[in-house]
């Protein structure tokens, strides 16, 4: 008889917390699971208590994920390297930024036998171009790697409303183990081995939602986001095809939960698209606007933008992404985001 596996997850944000949820009630009806369940909490004070001492008490993660019970057997640890030790599966939810350092300071705590999953939307900008974050906690903790994303705003994950998502791996077996580990009546996991390209999906149509939110800001209406999601899919396809390791896109990945549905509910709802509603409206800074509505959480698409953008300028391909482009020069430019509708009108679609 194997030792049931340890499962770690490494962030407790408002989507590691929401995450947290389902484990944490799933491994309760599973033999295969250790039933607790460590999660990583950056610690800090909040209302002057620890963050760890309340959700191990109140079993709540009162500032990311207020009004939705943690189930018991979760338990906030403080220490990486104490929430990581011999962990068998390790679900990794932080923002990007921070992942080549956490992955540094795990990487001999784990079990041999450790597999991860990435729920991190975002990439990265190595020396020779594109890197994903998969590959980063690949390479750096020599590890197979599966990625979950999809069309899963996290406060109604916690409420428990019905969603579909993605679980892209390179290995099925573990991609399977994962969605053992994760699915749920109301959160169904389909799960596919285009990975890079599910993963590609989450990081890329964070831009798009900027620009969406841009839209919203300036009063548009649906007809023209519409336009941004289209051709914002549009160009999400053409960097996929173009920066894909493999070279095999599958034009039906994008018709997964993590292509179009994800795009869609990001566009509508979603952090990136209601800050960039109060940029166009207001013409604060990114950063200040970040710290007023976002009590603590970090914002994904500008700072993607502006990833994609070297890696685009490097190849000499700028000109063939101007939606990819508008928001990056808004963000981080000065270029005025009434732009966001020339670059539609005179998209190379149109022409």
């Amino acid at each position: 008889m194997t030792a049931p596996l340890k499962v770690c997850i490494v962030g407790s944000g408002n989507w590691g917390s929401a995450i947290a949820r389902i484990i944490g009630s799933n491994v309760q009806n599973m033999q295969k699971f250790a039933s607790t369940i460590k999660m990583w909490v950056f610690e800090e004070t909040v209302n002057g208590r620890k963050l760890t001492e309340v959700i191990n008490t109140d079993h709540e993660n009162v500032k990311y994920l207020p009004g939705y019970k943690l189930p018991e057997n979760v338990v906030a640890v403080p220490e990486l390297q104490e929430a990581a030790k011999d962990a068998d599966l390790l679900v990794f939810v932080v923002p990007h930024q921070f992942i080549g350092r956490l992955c540094d300071q795990m990487v001999d705590c784990v079990s041999q036998r450790a597999v991860g999953i990435s729920l991190i939307k975002g990439i990265d900008e190595g020396p020779k171009g594109l890197k994903l974050i998969s590959d980063i906690i690949r390479e750096k903790m020599g590890i197979d790697v599966s990625v979950l994303m999809g069309a899963n705003i996290a406060n109604e994950v916690a409420a428990e409303k019905f969603c579909e998502t993605t679980i892209g791996s390179k290995n099925m077996a573990h991609g399977l183990l994962f969605k053992e580990l994760l699915q749920t009546p109301n959160f169904r996991i389909t799960v596919v081995d285009d990975a890079d390209t599910v993963e590609l999906c989450g990081a890329l149509k964070n831009i798009v939602a900027v620009g969406a939110g841009f839209c919203d800001g300036l009063r548009c209406g649906d007809n023209t986001k519409a336009a941004v999601i289209r051709l914002g899919l549009m160009e999400m396809i053409a960097f996929a095809k173009i920066f894909s390791k493999e070279g095999s896109v599958s034009s039906a990945t994008f018709l997964e939960s993590c292509g179009v549905a994800d795009l869609i509910t990001t566009c509508y709802g979603g952090r990136n698209r209601r800050v960039a509603e109060a940029f166009a409206k207001t013409g604060k800074s990114i950063e200040e606007l970040e710290q007023e509505i976002l009590n603590g959480q970090k914002l994904q698409g500008p700072q993607t933008s502006a990833e994609v953008h070297n890696i685009l300028k490097q190849k000499g391909l700028v000109e063939k992404f101007p939606l990819f482009t508008s928001v990056y020069q808004i963000c981080y430019e000065g270029k005025p985001v009434q732009e966001m509708i020339s670059c539609l009108q005179s998209h190379p679609e149109h022409m």
